[in-house]
């Protein structure tokens, strides 16, 4: 009875430790305020109320680059500077034509 009374305490242990998840997940995405006056690393998020469409789009992901060059392709990238909406931990937009 010792053992199984073990066994299942053991197997109630590794369940647990694998079904684990963060209870309270950080903000992992938000539209960069390019204008606020607060510093930190990076920039700080926008109110949720002002977002506008605006802050996802940038011109230059939908046009197919040069790709007449020594290698063969051109990569145009896009960071946080130029498209708002990406602020999130240097994650960047690239298109590879």
């Amino acid at each position: 009875m010792a053992a199984k009374m073990l066994l299942l305490a053991l197997l109630a242990m590794a369940s647990s430790l694998a079904m684990a998840s963060d209870p309270s997940p950080l903000q992992d995405l938000c539209v960069a305020d390019k204008d606020s006056k607060v510093l930190v690393n990076g920039f700080v998020c926008k109110d949720p109320k002002v977002v506008k469409a605006e802050d996802f789009f940038f011109r230059g992901l939908d046009k197919a680059g040069d790709t007449v060059n020594k290698v063969g392709s051109n990569v145009t990238a896009v960071n946080v500077n130029q498209l708002v909406g990406l602020n999130t931990l240097g994650i960047s937009m690239v298109r590879i034509d």
